[in-house]
């Protein structure tokens, strides 16, 4: 690994770099806040594949591209005289210090919850009306939902056992079952909306990221399906042409490989 020098070094030449781009590549010159924000939430996703892949290599790459859009942003930043990168750095560091008064003060916890409840608490002295403020609107929905569970969580408005959560998901099941019966589609996609939360909530509380686990789920699904697509074109036949039942013989055999 790197020394803290070389770690510093490295950064500064990147500096250095995104200066020489912004004055000389005709596209670096071109781009704003706006133009770049697409692609930064592209190079997230990117990073996020790699970590749920393992790929560590890829891991680093992805990290550099992130890297690179919070330099570009910075270096737009001070061509307006608005912020550069030592303030975006100062802030951070002064919030992280700020929210971590049992590593920079006196303040006592007992475990992970303590300093989660001490961190929305302290959010709410710094002026947001809301603990919900803090969760962006265009957040995918389920994602948003764990996150929204997350910060009540964070102010005490919490279930107190993961028993509690499951017969509440129980609970949600049995109205989307009668609203079923019912027949009434308005109320169908209200509970079964509330059977996504609570399932959410209740992953929170058996310690599962619920992306990560669909998401995992999406790429085995893909994997499955994709080896079914190729099994089936070897004996020249297309998966319209088959049975459920010999798709389904491939598709087990898929499971084997792909767990």
């Amino acid at each position: 690994m790197h020394t803290r020098e070389q770690q510093l070094q490295a950064f500064g030449r990147l500096l250095d770099i995104m200066d020489e781009l912004r004055l000389k590549c005709p596209w670096d010159k071109k781009q704003t806040l706006e133009s770049l924000r697409h692609l930064t939430i592209e190079e997230t996703y990117e990073l996020g594949d790699a970590i749920l892949n393992n790929d560590l290599q890829e891991v680093k790459k992805e990290l550099g591209d992130v890297l690179l859009h919070i330099v570009f942003y910075a270096k737009i930043g001070s061509e307006t005289d608005d912020f550069d990168i030592a303030d975006v750095a100062n802030a951070i560091s002064e919030k992280l210090i700020y929210r971590h008064p049992h590593i920079y003060s006196d303040v006592k916890v007992e475990n992970e919850e303590d300093v989660k409840k001490n961190w929305e608490q302290l959010k709410l002295k710094e002026g947001n009306k809301s603990v919900l403020e803090g969760v962006p609107k265009s957040l995918p929905a389920l994602v948003k939902a764990n996150r929204i569970q997350e910060k009540v969580a964070g102010v005490g408005f919490d279930w107190e056992k993961p028993e509690q959560v499951w017969q509440k998901v129980q609970e949600e099941l049995s109205e989307l079952n009668a609203e079923i019966e019912k027949g009434n589609s308005e109320n169908i996609e209200a509970e079964f909306g509330d059977v996504l939360f609570s399932m959410i909530n209740y992953a929170r509380f058996i310690k599962v990221s619920p992306e990560n686990a669909l998401e995992r789920t999406n790429k085995k699904f893909i994997n499955r399906f994709q080896y079914l697509e190729k099994e089936a074109k070897k004996i020249g036949k297309s998966l319209h042409d088959m049975s459920l039942a010999e798709m389904d013989v491939y598709w087990n055999k898929a499971k084997e490989f792909y767990k």
